[in-house]
């Protein structure tokens, strides 16, 4: 943390997606200033500096993995525009931090055993990723490929 005039100055870094267009704004006479209006999910719209934007977003052509694993955090659905299977499409079950689930919750006997051999016979269930297959079942515990996490054709469905 970097302290500037008495001030707690803390980094941040920002992620979300945008809409944007080439939009100058007028400046000192005849000159413009080069910028973009923005226009943010909620459908609230700024403008800013084509320096400061270029340096903060660039142009979607597809998300990279990063860029899905943070839509999957933010509750989103993604998918690969390069799977030949139709509909499918990958989720995060949550929270993050895990849930405490009952023992008569499980369907899987040794997962039970372990839940009630637990105080209040609860064992804590972590989070995965999860996928809608193209055969319309729910597969737990996707795992990426090399090819998917090196792939920039990943979309937001949802």
């Amino acid at each position: 943390m970097q302290t500037l005039k008495g001030m707690n100055v803390k980094t941040y870094i920002g992620t979300k997606i945008i809409r944007a267009e080439r939009k100058d704004r007028p400046g000192e006479s005849p000159s413009q200033i080069e910028g973009y209006k923005v226009i943010y999910q909620d459908g609230y719209a700024s403008w800013s500096p084509k320096d400061t934007f270029e340096e903060a977003y660039r142009e979607v052509h597809g998300l990279d993995f990063g860029d899905a694993i943070r839509a999957l955090k933010a509750g989103k659905r993604v998918a690969r525009a390069g799977w030949n299977g139709k509909g499918m499409w990958l989720s995060l079950s949550e929270p993050l931090e895990g849930r405490k689930i009952s023992h008569d919750k499980f369907w899987s006997l040794n997962n039970a055993t372990f839940a009630y051999d637990q105080p209040n016979n609860q064992a804590n269930v972590l989070p995965c990723i999860t996928m809608k297959t193209a055969d319309e079942s729910i597969l737990m515990g996707w795992l990426a490929s090399q090819s998917d996490m090196l792939a920039e054709d990943w979309v937001v469905l949802s």
